[in-house]
């Protein structure tokens, strides 16, 4: 690791370090990775040893280290977020059966529209579970049945709060559009130097983050910044095996379909990084690994196309080996900076992220998305 890395850089980091915890005390574990126990402080590690006894890897967190936060299963945070939704909605779907006249219906149903904007629009609809999503989409439903009532109402309004309910639930929908439009419609102005093979097969895949800032969480950082996350949904549109959602919302690693999936090089070119040996994370949260946990980077010549948070065991080649578009080059899995099996994809050219283009795959690849292939 030293030689990697230099003796003077490693010097550094490790004196930093030390600065900032004072004479070490104690190296514990912890929820969140191996806690740096201090004279004046604590420090968040990561660390592999060679043979149990011989380091040769370590990640030291910049910062203080923060006690463990509360631990909520991944699939709970969601619903209960939906849910919340969902009573909101509800309100304004039980409002349009109540409506005193059509101005106040279609005030009403706006307010409604907008509410599904928002749910299909900036959020992921896959994480929830089925028993939630499918109820939540069918309100959407029950507002466009009360359309029976419009020939018994009254045209004009009979109260002073139709008419601002009207202009309110309009502009909601028009600056939605405007905001989905643009953040689906984005790009970065610079592409990959040539279409992609899109690197998983033989199924439903879902793009949970992509497209502009408010699509795309990886945007925060330039190399990032067209990068795709991706898991696989069945027929029903759930990422989890059926088995799974029936015994509760927390799911291991193999519960999820897209986990164990083959991924493919999306491209020809040469390995310039290949990691293997990171553990898979527990769903739901994220010990300190390095950010791409096992993964595989490919220089194109033009550009370098990177695939992570790939299956401990899996990856198939090794940095200098020359890999075709199509050759398999591990499973997708759950390690680094990952709170669930996905395939995050990118490309980046002189540190700044590259738009994204696939053969056969026409249309945005944002947030929402589903790929067939």
């Amino acid at each position: 690791m030293v030689a990697a890395v230099g003796r003077g850089r490693f010097h550094q980091i490790v004196g930093s370090t030390l600065e900032r915890v004072g004479d070490v005390t104690e190296v514990r574990d912890s929820p969140d990775g191996l806690v740096i126990e201090g004279t004046r402080g604590r420090a968040l590690a990561f660390a592999t040893t060679r043979d149990g006894h011989e380091l040769d890897g370590l990640l030291l967190a910049p910062g203080e280290h923060r006690p463990p936060r509360l631990r909520i299963p991944l699939g709970a945070r969601s619903a209960l977020g939906w849910i919340v939704l969902a009573l909101l909605l509800i309100l304004r779907i039980d409002a349009c059966w109540e409506a005193p006249s059509r101005l106040a219906w279609c005030g009403r149903l706006l307010l409604v529209t907008a509410g599904y904007m928002f749910m299909e629009g900036w959020r992921a609809p896959a994480e929830l579970p089925w028993w939630v999503r499918r109820p939540l989409e069918a309100g959407a439903l029950a507002a466009l049945a009360s359309v029976w009532r419009l020939p018994g109402l009254p045209g004009l309004p009979t109260s002073r709060g139709d008419a601002p309910e009207l202009v309110v639930g309009a502009v909601m929908v028009a600056l939605l559009s405007w905001f989905l439009i643009r953040a689906r419609r984005h790009r970065w102005g610079t592409a990959v130097s040539r279409p992609l093979v899109f690197p998983l097969r033989g199924g439903s895949w879902y793009v949970v983050q992509g497209g502009g800032r408010s699509m795309n969480h990886h945007v925060v950082v330039p190399e990032q910044r067209g990068a795709l996350d991706v898991i696989q949904i069945g027929p029903l549109g759930g990422r989890t095996r059926r088995r799974a959602r029936s015994e509760g919302v927390q799911a291991k690693n193999e519960s999820y379909l897209v986990y164990g999936q083959p991924v493919h090089a999306p491209c020809d070119g040469t390995v310039v990084s290949a990691v293997d040996r990171l553990t898979d994370q527990e769903p739901g949260t994220i010990r300190l690994q390095p950010t791409y946990g096992n993964h595989v980077w490919i220089d194109t010549g033009a550009e370098i196309v990177k695939l992570a948070h790939l299956r401990p065991g899996s990856v198939t080649v090794a940095k200098g080996d020359t890999v075709r578009a199509g050759q398999v080059l591990g499973e997708v899995g759950n390690s680094g900076n990952s709170s669930e099996p996905h395939l995050h994809l990118h490309a980046e050219r002189d540190g700044l992220g590259l738009d994204l283009q696939f053969e056969g795959i026409s249309g945005p690849l944002c947030r929402g998305r589903t790929v067939r292939t």
